[in-house]
């Protein structure tokens, strides 16, 4: 991002990302406090950023990939294969559903209702549905990608805004 940033490149951010790792060996490895730095590195893009979910886009992870969240590119899309989530959505139901699901005794019961609420999860987070509440800006057809990136192009070519630098190669 720096990279680009220094010599005036639209950056195009393919995201398929289950989000960061979690727990103690992670911790050790200071994995969040690396990753941060595309935080840092995108709160100072002067350059157009267009984000592309391809299939996952969870968590901290994706939106490191979008320039600090979905809203930060200049344009969000995903293909229909895009799944989105605060976090892998197995674990967001454990975590998030733990007394639901330890008030149920082990066995059969719990694990159907572990299913039911992680395919509840999976519906809420399907390209389309984070289209429809906004989150993303379309759902396009893969085969349309190239032509999405051209029109962004253009139109951030065209902008006026006076942060941007605009130059010919684009």
């Amino acid at each position: 991002m720096q990279l680009c940033n220094a010599h005036g490149l639209p950056i195009v951010s393919l995201v398929d990302t289950p989000g960061f790792m979690v727990g103690p060996a992670i911790e050790e490895q200071a994995q969040v406090r690396h990753v941060s730095r595309m935080f840092i590195a995108a709160a100072h893009l002067r350059v157009p950023l267009f984000a592309v979910v391809l299939r996952k886009g969870y968590g901290l992870g994706a939106m490191a990939m979008a320039a600090g969240g979905f809203h930060a590119p200049e344009s969000t899309v995903s293909w229909p294969s895009g799944e989105f989530g605060g976090m892998g959505l197995e674990g967001a139901v454990r975590l998030g559903y733990r007394k639901e699901l330890e008030a149920v005794p082990e066995g059969a019961e719990r694990e159907a209702l572990f299913e039911r609420l992680v395919a509840r999860q999976y519906e809420a987070g399907q390209a389309m549905n984070m289209a429809a509440t906004l989150e993303i800006d379309a759902v396009i057809d893969p085969t349309e990608t190239r032509a999405w990136l051209s029109r962004g192009l253009a139109a951030s070519r065209m902008s006026n805004e006076p942060h941007r630098p605009l130059i010919d190669t684009w």
